[in-house]
């Protein structure tokens, strides 16, 4: 028996699903009163111009997942892509992404429940509302620990019943509630200026954070060349039409009236969005209570259902980080502890335990203003009035942005310089050209996509005081210690150590089952060593 024990592949194409949906499912539960407050008429359209470019995401990663079936997701197929610097900062930029994750998405599944038990949670005090948050990282960081297979059962019930709830809402909503002439008419009072709308559509990439979940669990995952594309085209048109059709609904459902902030941004929804713009964290939940008939029932158990869905999604944050960590470590870009695999359990052990300690410190920083009135008057002379969760809302969209971007030119290089390697899913739409001698295809896709989260990068840089400040500092923060280590270890600092990725696929493939592809990539290489030598 191998003295390095190996990830376990415990995930079925229902577990695929499931991780790449409790994650992006999670983030309209929170994604939908941010968009709204800032984008306000133009709601729907911040929202269809963040899934399209979602929706290019989508396809890039299921192809990539697909031929690379490896854990570690984008920041693998930018090492492979664009070399190990900039793999490094790609895989930097989505752990801070899973780290604010797993954060943002337990406290505000304590705060779902407030619309539910408004009386016993008003009362709460901020210590006990952190504590529960502590409490509620603790059990998720042993969960994981435990193993993939306990934690993705937790995962797939919890989806199912949400794909279900999700789906009513919609269909009840616009069968007894959605007005067409509210919409047009919301949309016509209320549309924003372009700062406004530049703003609401950086935060509505954070509504479809999430899908690369499934490419992270690639090398846990039966199967991956085949499972991996179906899981992730039907997850990535569940998560578009659930994101155009709630904005919708939404804006057609009553007549829309701004509440201001002290900057003149609209913070609450009439009737939607009562009083103040503490409302805006529970959007699904008063939006379904307003529906007839429907609403009634859902008023009692879709707070409910938010609370747990934003619990597993930060269940994804530790899954998530744990397992980039690991990929990077095996790849010498990070210290060796971080790909160290519990004898027992078959799980990154080390990779969790630390990345819940580092969301515990978020916590901290998080919560402060809530806990002690001095950080609050910091926080709002220093951000602008804006509190801990905004802050961290603002790293999340920069950490996605900036990791997508680096994927859609991974994959253009990967096709030019990697034409061999069997591609079991491909993006369409493609010109066929000539690189080395090889025949390649260039994605046309990638180039639009890049385009679409590039504008999404500027347009946060642009709105987000914090994240223009604070993302480039982790990033800059990062590449420093990645230099440290670097050098203690006797490796290259800008170039990239030596890689024989045709002895990695061939492993990759094999240990994936996937041994039809593995043949047809061992062809392809002496095809194209033949070619070679034929030139010669």
């Amino acid at each position: 028996m191998s003295s390095n024990p190996q990830l376990r592949r415990a995930v079925t194409p229902w577990g695929s699903f499931s991780w790449g949906y409790s994650d992006v499912g999670a983030d309209i539960f929170i994604g939908l009163g941010l968009v709204l407050a800032y984008a306000a008429g133009a709601s729907n359209f911040a929202f269809l111009f963040a899934g399209l470019v979602y929706v290019c995401i989508g396809l890039a990663y299921t192809e990539l997942a697909a031929a690379y079936p490896v854990a570690g997701g984008g920041q693998y197929f930018v090492l492979r892509g664009l070399g190990d610097l900039f793999g490094f900062i790609a895989g930097w930029a989505v752990l801070l992404d899973f780290t604010i994750d797993i954060t943002l998405f337990a406290w505000s599944s304590v705060d779902y429940m407030s619309q539910l038990l408004p009386a016993v949670l008003a009362s709460v005090h901020p210590w006990s509302h952190f504590l529960v948050v502590l409490g509620l990282i603790g059990l998720l960081c042993l969960l994981n620990v435990i193993g993939v297979r306990e934690s993705t059962a937790f995962q797939g019930s919890v989806a199912a019943v949400d794909v279900l709830s999700e789906t009513l809402i919609l269909c009840f909503g616009f069968l007894f509630a959605f007005q067409p002439q509210i919409l047009i008419h919301t949309m016509h009072v209320s549309w924003p200026s372009m700062f406004g709308l530049m703003q609401g559509t950086s935060l509505a990439i954070v509504s479809f954070v999430g899908l690369e979940s499934i490419s992270q669990a690639a090398q846990e995952t039966q199967r991956p060349a085949s499972v991996i594309p179906r899981t992730s085209v039907v997850l990535i048109l569940t998560i578009l039409i659930y994101a155009v059709g709630y904005s919708n609904l939404a804006l057609g459902m009553q007549m829309w009236h701004p509440v201001h902030d002290a900057h003149g941004h609209a913070i609450a929804f009439w009737q939607l969005f009562p009083g103040n713009g503490d409302n805006q964290g529970k959007a699904v939940a008063l939006l379904s209570a307003q529906i007839p008939y429907y609403g009634l029932l859902a008023q009692f158990y879709v707070p409910i259902l938010g609370a747990i869905l934003l619990l597993i999604s930060a269940n994804s944050g530790v899954f998530g980080s744990s397992r980039i960590a690991y990929s990077m470590s095996t790849s010498k870009l990070l210290p060796s502890v971080f790909q160290r695999i519990h004898a027992r359990f078959r799980t990154p052990a080390a990779s969790i335990l630390t990345f819940c300690g580092l969301a515990v410190v978020v916590l901290i920083f998080a919560a402060l203003p809530q806990l002690d009135h001095g950080a609050r008057a910091v926080y709002q002379r220093l951000f602008h009035g804006e509190d801990g969760i905004t802050f961290l809302g603002d790293l999340y969209a920069f950490g996605a942005a900036t990791s997508y971007s680096f994927v859609f030119v991974a994959l253009v290089a990967l096709r030019l310089f990697d034409p061999m390697t069997p591609r079991k899913f491909k993006i369409p739409f493609n010109i066929p050209m000539r690189v080395r001698g090889e025949r390649v295809e260039f994605p046309i896709i990638a180039v639009i996509g890049f385009i679409g989260i590039f504008s999404i990068l500027v347009f946060t840089l642009i709105t987000h005081d914090i994240g223009r400040v604070a993302g480039p500092g982790w990033l800059i923060l990062g590449v420093f210690l990645y230099f440290l280590y670097r050098r203690n270890k006797k490796l290259p600092l800008f170039r990239s150590q030596p890689h024989d990725w045709r002895t990695a696929q061939t492993s990759i493939l094999k240990n994936a089952g996937e041994l039809e592809l593995m043949d047809e990539y061992h062809a392809n290489l002496r095809a194209s060593d033949e070619r070679k030598r034929a030139l010669r």
